[in-house]
């Protein structure tokens, strides 16, 4: 009996797993599903700046529409490129095959991607791109080394260059001075500006990566007040059959 309780207490204890980074420090973000601002403004992120070469095969428009408190007839007209309507999946019209010719390997779907490597990977990922004119896109990641994915988002983030060796990256975290607010430490910096900000840019990847995060589990919220509801009817269902079972044993003590 007593390894039976055990067995049931190891799997009601959540298992966080990590994504292989290489010891490189990831940057939490937080992801918040009832930000509703921040998922709109990250889908408009995704569909402009991500789908070009990647899709969302498990994703539709209009159910991201629904959740996110878009008006189906604005998702059509600002969000759809081509002949696809609001309510077909997330796909693209790139050719499997051209796609891998073009970058090595066929860029991979995006649904699930927060779910496979965390929405800490995908954010700082986002965020560590820098300048390596040896590679075939002129940059290189310090989150993913060689990487085969060119920086879509450098005319917004500007372009990085890093300081720091391989053994180095993993030691150098980037920190706020209290008294300007000033960013100091990291291995990467900005030598050429982009259309945003440090700070806007990375309220711009938070919200693309929060919306990527909804992508991979847009039940979240629902699940999470069924589970609560579900816990209280099990409290409640405790009481009554506590004092049932007493009941049953009284006369035998």
């Amino acid at each position: 009996m007593k390894k039976f309780f055990i067995a049931i207490m190891l799997v009601l204890v959540p298992v966080v797993a990590s994504a292989n980074t290489g010891g490189v420090h990831l940057d939490t973000m937080g992801p918040d599903h009832t930000n509703k601002e921040s998922l709109q403004r990250g889908m408009k992120t995704f569909v402009n700046y991500c789908m070009g070469c990647h899709s969302a095969n498990f994703q539709r428009y209009e159910r991201a529409a629904v959740d996110l408190g878009m008006p189906s007839e604005l998702v059509q007209e600002h969000m759809i490129f081509g002949e696809s309507k609001v309510g077909e999946q997330m796909t693209i019209a790139m050719p499997q095959a051209d796609a891998a010719g073009w970058f090595g390997t066929p860029p991979p779907d995006l649904t699930l991607e927060t779910r496979l490597r965390g929405e800490d990977w995908v954010y700082t990922y986002l965020r560590s791109f820098y300048k390596d004119p040896a590679r075939p896109w002129g940059v290189n990641n310090v989150v993913f080394p060689d990487v085969g994915m060119p920086n879509v988002l450098e005319g917004l983030q500007g372009l990085q260059v890093n300081h720091c060796t391989a053994s180095e990256m993993a030691h150098h975290e980037k920190t706020i001075d209290p008294l300007t607010g000033l960013t100091m430490g990291g291995c990467l910096s900005v030598a050429e500006k982009g259309e945003l900000s440090v700070e806007e840019f990375d309220k711009t990847v938070y919200d693309l990566v929060n919306f990527m995060s909804y992508m991979g589990n847009p039940v979240k919220l629902e699940s999470e007040q069924i589970g609560y509801k579900v816990l209280i009817f099990l409290a409640i269902l405790f009481v009554f059959a506590f004092a049932l079972k007493k009941e049953f044993w009284r006369d035998v003590h």
